[in-house]
């Protein structure tokens, strides 16, 4: 909390770089009334941050269209990502209290801007998880989480060397844009920033478009993963789930799925799921085996990718635990140097999971002397892929349901992120209606409440 606090107000001293050419931090219509929220005065409800691990549904403003290309959504449809905790945690900087979460969402269309011709009123819709202006360098490439137009946040460009493009609901390092977790939510620049649904795909596998499948196929395709590789994956979340799913269908020969301590029960839904998934719980290993001589031994040399769906945010050892205590680390490099011993010489390391700042005790050594690749997948561009992954579910090929394990009420919203949090058996990807929800659609779970 102190650190957010910290952050936001030295980025009010530097100011933003002033590049961006959409309106920038507007975390909740209720900031400014007057310019950000709907003229009939509906009200709305919405999950808020108040501080860390502190979430809270409120009610507030439904937002209006502010700009020419704006879309306003009823949101239909959204979820929580383990992404999500990281701002629960305060882990990421520059949170302020009020700022409305989520960044995976789906809806229909309830008003467009009077530049938006592609998209009207009625159409069901899915948004990506980053805002792309849709004409710069990058949007031009279809690379839109790295659009140079959507984002004038001066920490991010001066720790990172650049930015990334502006992300909903996920705090004013990446923009300050209000997020999907509610009942109406704003889109900047609608008309790319949006894809139509046809009828033959319901919202339950629509709306992870958004972010879970284009980041697991983007973690899968751009680090390298071919016919005949063996690959292992650290973390067993949605993520790592449909990373694993999607090795196979890139010709992966075996995928070993890591997890272990309060999560280890997803080794076992993974499996159930995707039979053809070996699994290793790291907190059973007998002393003297480590995840790298295990791995060594299931497969000689190693296997030939490593991919990283956890996050940096987890330290096992006290040490990193420490650091990351006392500020002399943001990221601990457990699992990254768990990845680089593991793997074959001149393996493939790809990095999903998220992690915000600097690590110690990186082995940058075995990187050098073994020709490890080691690369960051990124935040995953999701216009790259996201109509190849609409036509995959279409055809049946991607199979999303087998990470769905829950559907719940917007109402519950702050209780699911403590039960997500604490990774609550058989909790893995959930479904968050809204009263603009349909009915459950065949073969998806029903409503689960906790009241």
């Amino acid at each position: 909390m102190a650190l957010s606090q910290a952050t936001n107000l030295v980025e009010k001293a530097m100011g933003h770089t002033g590049d961006a050419i959409t309106e920038q931090d507007m975390t909740n219509p209720d900031r400014n009334r007057e310019k950000y929220a709907d003229p009939s005065g509906e009200k709305m409800k919405a999950l808020v941050w108040m501080g860390k691990n502190d979430v809270q549904l409120v009610e507030t403003y439904k937002p209006k269209v502010v700009e020419d290309r704006d879309v306003i959504l009823k949101v239909t449809g959204s979820t929580i990502c383990g992404s999500d905790l990281h701002l629960y945690h305060g882990t990421v900087v520059e949170m302020q209290k009020g700022d409305i979460l989520g960044h995976e969402f789906c809806g229909k269309v309830d008003s467009v801007g009077p530049a938006v011709k592609n998209i009207k009123p009625g159409d069901r819709v899915v948004a990506s998880f980053q805002i792309a202006c849709g004409e710069c360098m990058y949007c031009q490439k279809k690379l839109s989480s790295q659009c140079e137009r959507t984002n004038e946040n001066k920490i991010e460009n001066i720790m990172y060397g650049g930015r990334t493009a502006g992300m909903f609901g996920y705090s004013h390092f990446t923009g300050g844009f209000a997020g999907g977790q509610a009942e109406y939510a704003r889109v900047p620049f609608g008309d790319v920033n949006l894809l139509k649904l046809p009828d033959d795909v319901p919202d339950e596998k629509g709306l992870y478009l958004s972010d879970v499948l284009s980041t697991s196929w983007n973690c899968v395709v751009d680090t390298g993963v071919k016919e005949g590789d063996v690959v292992a994956i650290w973390g067993a979340g949605p993520i790592g789930q449909m990373c694993a799913e999607m090795c196979f269908m890139r010709g992966a020969k075996r995928v070993i799925v890591i997890d272990g301590g309060p999560a280890a029960w997803r080794l076992d839904l993974v499996k159930e799921r995707t039979p053809k998934v070996e699994t290793l719980d790291y907190t059973k290993l007998p002393t003297g085996t480590t995840v790298t001589s295990k791995l060594q031994e299931m497969e000689h040399g190693g296997p030939d990718v490593a991919l990283e769906c956890a996050a940096g945010e987890y330290a096992k050892g006290w040490t990193h635990k420490l650091e990351i205590m006392t500020g002399a680390e943001t990221d601990t490099s457990e699992i990254l140097n768990e990845m680089i011993t593991s793997v074959k010489n001149f393996g493939r390391c790809g990095i999903t999971g998220v992690y915000v700042g600097f690590t110690n005790h990186f082995n940058i050594g075995a990187i050098m002397e073994r020709g490890i690749r080691l690369i960051g997948n990124g935040q995953a561009p999701v216009h790259l892929y996201w109509e190849d992954l609409l036509k995959k579910l279409q055809d049946g090929s991607l199979k999303s349901e087998i990470m769905l394990t829950h559907r719940v009420d917007i109402s519950e919203m702050d209780t699911l992120y403590r039960k997500f949090d604490a990774r609550a058996e058989g909790i893995q990807k959930v479904f968050v209606q809204t009263r603009f929800s349909d009915p459950p659609a065949p073969g998806t779970p029903e409503l689960t409440s906790w009241k």
